[in-house]
C-alpha cells in the first residue's frame, strides 16, 4: 500500500494540512485517535468515510514523517 494513494495535501483544504483523499479528515486527527487508544473500528465508526487501509496510510504517512535524514549542506561543514 502506498501512502499517497490515501492521502492528498491541497491548499484549498484544511488550510493545506495533510487529510485523507475526498476528506476533510486531517491526518493528525486520525494519529490523535489512534495514540489515544481508539482501534481501527472505533475511528471508522467516528469517521465512516474512512476505511481500515485509509488509517494505516496515515500511519506509513507519519512513519516517513518520522524518519531522520542528513542531508549535508554549505552549513554543515564540521572542519
Amino acid at each position: 500500500m502506498k501512502w499517497q494513494d490515501y492521502i492528498t495535501v491541497d491548499p484549498a483544504v484544511c488550510h493545506g494540512k495533510a487529510c485523507m483523499k475526498g476528506t476533510r479528515i486531517m491526518v493528525s486527527v486520525v494519529l490523535d485517535n489512534l495514540a489515544a487508544g481508539l482501534t481501527d473500528d472505533e475511528i471508522i465508526q467516528s469517521y465512516p468515510s474512512l476505511s481500515r487501509e485509509a488509517i494505516h496510510a496515515a500511519i506509513a504517512y507519519a512513519a516517513e514523517l518520522a524518519r531522520e535524514r542528513i542531508i549535508k549542506t554549505a552549513s554543515m561543514d564540521y572542519r
